[in-house]
């Protein structure tokens, strides 16, 4: 890993990101809580249209790019849609269309499942990303490349 002063293909990157969709909404900002995001490239976590529009960005950098679905968070898939029956529900969940439900896997992570319907005794939960599907808009800032050390933990 280099520590040149650009990103690089294995490069480890300190960044605000903020996401937004095609109507124009901020589906999810690392500042809110004022805290950026630590990216890693080259380990296959990101995909690669996304690691190809950070290459060369320095600290202080700004960059907005969109992503297409396949570089973002892929189509949704009909094997992830799944109907399941109410009864498996604990009764103080409120299963209404667009609710998003955690559902315990084995080992004890947690997977979010949307509720997409309800019809009787049937709930249909869709465990695709909710953005699947979607372009994304990646508005980025370059906090920091490879060393933190000089960044004061907040």
């Amino acid at each position: 890993m280099s520590l040149n002063n650009c990103i690089e293909a294995d490069s480890r990157v300190l960044a605000h990101i903020e996401l937004s969709v095609d109507d124009g909404s901020v589906v999810d900002s690392t500042r809110v809580e004022g805290k950026p995001s630590i990216i890693q490239l080259g380990n296959e976590s990101l995909s690669p249209e996304l690691e190809k529009n950070l290459m060369g960005m320095k600290v202080g950098d700004k960059s907005k790019f969109k992503v297409s679905p396949e570089g973002a968070y892929g189509h949704p898939q009909p094997d992830l849609i799944h109907f399941l029956d109410i009864n498996t529900f604990a009764s103080d969940i409120e299963l209404k269309e667009g609710a998003i439900v955690a559902f315990e896997q084995p080992g004890g992570n947690n997977i979010p499942g949307i509720i997409r319907e309800v019809q009787g005794v049937s709930v249909k939960v869709d465990f695709n990303h909710p953005l699947a599907g979607q372009s994304v808009t990646f508005d980025v800032e370059v906090v920091a490349i490879n060393d933190f050390s000089e960044i004061q933990a907040g």
